[in-house]
């Protein structure tokens, strides 16, 4: 279940989005035309680098042409780093962020402060867009109809208050086709009234469709 949220919370029409924390590997070194002199060198000095930030690094040295790019983002990697000829007489490297697709060019020297800062904003930026999307896609409900009138209509998760009773929430699956998907740990403490039998009580508990 926790492989599926992730997958379903994160994903896009290019393949997986992981979190950084999960992701089998973190940050993918890519060297652009190895066969030249020094190139492939210099990605696995990347790696080492990067290797010794404790990440979990994997450098593609395969004959494949700049499209294997598209293997990574279809695996979610977070991070992938580019190095060839020219970044080489800058001394520099080009970073892509998998979350968002936004590429920067950074100095060498600063790898590994740079892909260190791009994780933990990855993280961050998925958690604001997942919780955004949760938030969005949440209704307040009053009752049973207006419950189904939503999961029928544009869909998304259901919160109302909820007196305690087993026979109040099999009216709820019954009249409206949702079940009981999780009560907050963190409640509101606020007072409402049970969507089904409108006596008043302060517990939180959010509805959705079974699936």
């Amino acid at each position: 279940r926790l492989i599926g949220a992730c997958i379903m919370t994160h994903s896009d029409n290019n393949g997986l989005v992981l979190p950084p924390a999960v992701a089998p590997v973190q940050v993918v070194v890519v060297p652009i035309a190895q066969h030249k002199p020094g190139v492939l060198d210099a990605a696995n000095a990347l790696k080492s680098r990067l290797e010794a930030l404790d990440l979990r690094v994997k450098l593609d040295d395969s004959e494949q042409s700049p499209g294997k790019y598209a293997q990574y983002e279809m695996k979610g990697v977070p991070v992938r780093v580019e190095i060839g000829p020219k970044d080489m007489e800058k001394e520099q490297c080009v970073i892509a962020r998998r979350d968002t697709g936004e590429k920067i060019t950074v100095a060498l020297a600063e790898l590994e402060s740079a892909v260190k800062a791009l994780l933990d904003h990855i993280h961050d930026n998925l958690y604001a867009m997942a919780l955004k999307n949760r938030e969005d896609n949440t209704f307040d409900i009053q009752t049973p109809e207006e419950a189904k009138a939503i999961v029928e209509g544009k869909g998304g998760f259901l919160r109302s208050k909820w007196c305690g009773s087993l026979e109040c929430e099999l009216a709820m699956k019954e009249r409206a086709g949702v079940s009981s998907r999780c009560m907050p740990l963190v409640q509101t403490g606020t007072e409402g009234t049970c969507p089904v039998c409108g006596r008043k009580c302060t517990t939180d508990i959010y509805w959705g469709v079974a699936y």
